[in-house]
């Protein structure tokens, strides 16, 4: 078999493709993107300009895998199924028969196991799901190693689609203020089990295989079990959205939150972490998908006003927020001090860094979640 194009010049940089012929690359990657450690198994399709593979990564592992326009850093594993417009760290990896659409950004070690949908989702380290899950518009923190995190049991679903038609349901999973310093007791969600978004949960909550959580669980320490639901039958009318402000108030919290992170990738992140091409094309994927998370959450919400009968004097003020971008010289300062300490690796420096830097830290993240919501209150 003679060949041509991108996959030819794959081969001839080192990358490992032990059969070919089953491998497609179409034009449109750029073969400079693609660390020579690589490997491509049978059944690998390559596509998109932005798409970037870091060093010793590899693909398909376990069953054919499409990867479209997603950027991953060293030793990333996707096993197999479907991955487009996604963000995978260092050391992060996906089982076969994914299904990862874009928006999602698994940072460092985070895990997810066979046949799980995600889209919009954000796991931060060590963060593992199970088997047979869907968990989209979720963000999920908490855990300390790949022996102390934050988990999901399998046939797990996070209901993100309401009657009314509106996606404006975004559930926390342990605060990102918090748990971005790694030191957080994990969030343990049974199998079995589901959440109604939008809800928030405290680090250390435990909900008991087979329940399904309907309301926000903020008492660090406790175990959620919801009984069997009482059989009912009444009238529903579509469109009469319950607690419109509690809603809104969550949106609002999760696009700070987002807002806040997006700093912490150009202001900390963009200082500590290590500087080849790899590396520095998931920062940038991160930073643009941040964005577009921003902008699809202001999205939803927005559509839910509308259904709700809501004024939409608050869009303009959350659009102007938004065309703000923050820049935040403290963390960038605080970056270039401490970062001696990162020489062994990110989750390793964070969990080095002093308590004072981990408070200015939490602080910059609390302060962006409240100048979201103080937006509802003008």
């Amino acid at each position: 078999m003679c060949l041509t194009g991108p996959l030819a010049g794959l081969i001839s940089k080192g990358v490992s493709v032990p059969h070919p012929n089953s491998v497609f690359v179409d034009s449109s990657v750029d073969v400079d993107r693609i660390h020579a450690s690589v490997t491509l198994l049978p059944g690998t399709r390559l596509e998109g300009a932005t798409l970037s593979i870091g060093p010793d990564c590899v693909i398909g592992k376990e069953t054919p895998a499409t990867v479209i326009d997603c950027q991953l850093g060293k030793g990333v594993i996707l096993s197999g199924g479907f991955h487009q417009g996604s963000v995978f760290l260092d050391g992060s990896s996906v089982g076969s028969s994914a299904h990862i659409r874009p928006g999602c950004l698994l940072e460092e070690e985070a895990s997810v196991a066979h046949a799980v949908g995600l889209k919009q989702t954000l796991l931060f380290p060590f963060v593992t799901l199970g088997s047979v899950i869907n968990f989209c518009d979720v963000w999920m923190t908490g855990g300390t190693s790949r022996k102390n995190h934050s988990e999901v049991g399998s046939s797990f679903i996070h209901f993100n689609f309401t009657p009314h038609s509106d996606k404006a349901t975004p559930s926390l999973l342990g605060d990102p203020a918090t748990g971005i310093l790694l030191n957080q007791p994990p969030v343990f969600l049974g199998g079995q089990g589901g959440i109604v978004g939008p809800v928030e949960m405290s680090h250390g909550v435990i909900q008991a295989a087979g329940s399904i959580c309907r309301k926000d669980l903020l008492d660090e320490g406790h175990l959620y079990q919801s009984s069997v639901p009482q059989e009912r039958w009444q009238p529903y009318q579509v469109g009469q959205i319950k607690d419109v402000q509690g809603r809104i108030r969550k949106n609002l919290t999760f696009m700070g939150s987002l807002v806040a992170l997006r700093s912490w990738y150009t202001d900390f992140r963009s200082v500590v972490m290590s500087p080849d091409a790899s590396t520095q094309a998931c920062l940038e994927g991160a930073t643009s998908l941040l964005d577009g998370s921003v902008q699809e959450r202001c999205k939803q919400l927005e559509k839910m006003m509308n259904l709700a009968g809501e004024s939409l004097d608050l869009m303009e003020r959350l659009r102007q927020e938004i065309a703000v971008e923050i820049e935040s010289s403290e963390l960038r300062k605080m970056a270039e001090r401490v970062l001696p300490k990162f020489g062994n690796g990110y989750t390793q420096g964070i969990q080095a860094l002093d308590p004072e830097d981990g408070e200015v830290i939490v602080n910059f993240f609390k302060r962006q979640q409240q100048r979201y919501v103080n937006l509802a209150d003008r």
